[in-house]
């Protein structure tokens, strides 16, 4: 065969390629409710800010709900009022939004922008929400096909990289405001003292009430995650969710309406020189099993306090916090194999996930219940920085020396805002 049909040969096959693996990718595509981007490096992207906004703003809604107390039917009052963000990540009006945006509330109204102009409103129905998450799946019925957003990954964002933020500040629809990324990976907030599995990422785009469950876009238009929290007491601090935790979640919440979580039935803390010195270990790495329930998986599977966790499944383990939520993601029925150092010797642990109870509460951590140490509201300064955000729909916000005289003694360890 000659050069030039070599060449042939080679160009039919790359188009065979190039044909094929969309249509593959299309087909996986058909189980998710949600269109998956490609994450694409940032020298690739040549999107300006104002490109990245007017390309998302279709698809961003707002969200007012009504909140009917005992009180309120009882005295004929008006039903209390919320504000919210949202957005469509399914054209057939499936939209992502935190879960303290419509917690409790007896209606829910989506305002979404029409194509030839103006504002239609429609009552959604909540399909799911997770509170340890604080994600909400809601649906709206459209008699035609909606906009949507991508979901990315929060996996190749970095600190400084350049952020968008789409939301219903105090009422103000579609406002836009931007930033950077200040931090990743923060665990050490607690909005309000709610124990979930957060993993925060901080920035320092303008969060304000009305701005929860608006999506963070990177400079590609993709949504990175959800914003989530403030910090009234200060400016330039705001958290969101990572879009990858969301993505885990809302196939449970279309099909069960909440998250069934896998449950190992063990308490676990990152190594530190109280762990250790407890548990009479070396310093190393992994994270140390601290308790373990009576008659749960841990327990039949034979872990033991004490026991060191460096590898779940083909991961390695360095952080409780991540462990959680990997096991928790896992879901309920599965196996997870372990890899266990006790007392140095290494030894492997299979565990069958069973579904987490409802009233699970984390263990204390060593600090705090250790008897010659004083306990600790807080592990960390941010948490009091934090403080919640009224529910009520007002546009004129009240300084932050107002809001922190009118919290609860003992609540001061942060609240989502709306």
């Amino acid at each position: 065969m000659g050069r030039a049909g070599v060449r042939g040969v080679v160009f039919f096959a790359a188009l065979v390629c190039a044909l094929v693996l969309p249509a593959q990718a299309t087909g996986r595509g058909r189980e998710r409710l949600w269109l998956e981007a490609r994450n694409r490096t940032l020298n690739q992207q040549r999107a300006t800010l104002s490109d990245v906004a007017r390309r998302a703003m279709p698809a961003v809604v707002s969200i007012t709900t009504k909140q009917l107390t005992a009180e309120t039917a009882v005295s004929g009052e008006e039903p209390q009022k919320g504000i919210g963000s949202g957005f469509i990540i399914h054209p057939d009006g499936y939209i992502l939004t935190s879960a303290h945006v419509v917690e409790g509330a007896s209606e829910v109204t989506i305002s979404v922008l029409h194509p030839r102009g103006g504002v239609e409103e429609y009552v959604a129905r909540v399909v799911g929400e997770d509170d340890r998450t604080d994600c909400a799946l809601l649906k709206i019925d459209v008699p035609r096909r909606l906009p949507v957003l991508k979901l990315a990954s929060a996996s190749h964002v970095r600190s400084a990289d350049w952020i968008v933020v789409i939301g219903n500040p105090f009422g103000l629809a579609h406002s836009v405001t931007v930033g950077v990324v200040s931090y990743m990976g923060r665990t050490d907030v607690t909005p309000n003292g709610r124990d979930g599995d957060f993993d925060y990422i901080q920035m320092d785009a303008s969060i304000n009430p009305g701005n929860s469950g608006g999506p963070v876009l990177d400079l590609h238009g993709d949504v990175v995650a959800v914003a989530n929290a403030v910090n009234v007491a200060g400016q330039g601090i705001g958290f969101a969710i990572p879009i990858d935790i969301a993505k885990t979640v809302i196939p449970h919440l279309k099909a069960h309406g909440r998250v069934r979580r896998g449950w190992m039935g063990i308490s676990v803390q990152d190594f530190s020189p109280e762990v250790a010195d407890a548990y009479n270990l070396p310093r190393g790495r992994g994270v140390v099993v601290t308790d373990v329930a009576a008659g749960g998986p841990g327990e039949r599977a034979g872990l033991q306090a004490g026991d060191v966790i460096v590898g779940l499944d083909t991961r390695r383990v360095q952080r409780a916090h991540t462990l959680r939520w990997q096991v928790a993601a896992r879901g309920v029925g599965r196996n997870v194999r372990l890899k266990v150092h006790r007392i140095g010797r290494p030894m492997k642990v299979t565990v069958r996930l069973e579904e987490m109870p409802a009233e699970e509460a984390p263990a204390p951590t060593l600090a705090a219940s250790s008897p010659s140490r004083q306990p600790t509201r807080g592990q960390s300064v941010l948490e009091d920085l934090l403080s919640p955000v009224p529910r009520s729909k007002s546009y004129l916000a009240p300084p932050p020396s107002q809001e922190a005289d009118d919290l609860d003694p003992g609540s001061e360890e942060g609240a989502p805002g709306h």
